[in-house]
C-alpha cells in the first residue's frame, strides 16, 4: 500500500488556493475544480462533492474540529513568523511558542478551521542549540532525539 495525500474539505475553494498561496507558499499542481493538489501533496476537495463521496448530508460536514493538523517545518522560522505577522486575517490557535524539546512553533486556522503548524525545522533546531555552545550529548538531551540524529545534524 502507498501512502498519497492528506484531504481537506473547503466550504470556498478559490478563497482556500488563496490561502494556501499565500501564507504557505504551496501552488496549485492539479486543479479538476471540486479537487485541487497542492505542491506538498495537500488536497482541497469541496465540502458537497466531498458530502457526495461519502453519501452523506452536507450537515454532516464539521468545521473547525481540533483533532489533527497539517503539519510543516519552516527553515527561515523567524522569516515565516514576520511574514505571517503582516497577513492581517490570520486567526491564531496560539502564538509562537517553544516546545519542551526546543523547536519554536505556532498553530493558526485555515479558512475553515483546519489547523496548521509549522514548526521550525528541527535540524536548526539542533544547530540552535550546538551554536549556543551545548555538547551533542546536552543537545540530545535537552531535545529529547538520539545522539545520532545530533551527529547527522552537524555535518
Amino acid at each position: 500500500m502507498k501512502f498519497k495525500n492528506p484531504l481537506l474539505a473547503v466550504r470556498d475553494m478559490e478563497r482556500s488556493k488563496a490561502f494556501y498561496r499565500t501564507v504557505l507558499g504551496l501552488r496549485v499542481i492539479m486543479d479538476f475544480g471540486a479537487n485541487v493538489t497542492l505542491t506538498g501533496g495537500v488536497c482541497l476537495q469541496t465540502a458537497d462533492s466531498w458530502a457526495d463521496l461519502l453519501r452523506v448530508g452536507a450537515e454532516d460536514i464539521r468545521f473547525g474540529g481540533k483533532d489533527g493538523e497539517l503539519y510543516f517545518e519552516e527553515d527561515d522560522f523567524d522569516g515565516f513568523l514576520s511574514r505571517l505577522e503582516g497577513l492581517p486575517d490570520i486567526r491564531y490557535v496560539h502564538p509562537a511558542l517553544e516546545h519542551p524539546w526546543g523547536q519554536r512553533a505556532v498553530r493558526f486556522y485555515d479558512p475553515d478551521g483546519h489547523i496548521i503548524e509549522v514548526g521550525e525545522n528541527m535540524k536548526n533546531v539542533c544547530r540552535r542549540f550546538l551554536d549556543s555552545g551545548m555538547t551533542p550529548e546536552e543537545t540530545a538531551e535537552r531535545m529529547d532525539v538520539p545522539l545520532k540524529f545530533v551527529s547527522g545534524c552537524m555535518r
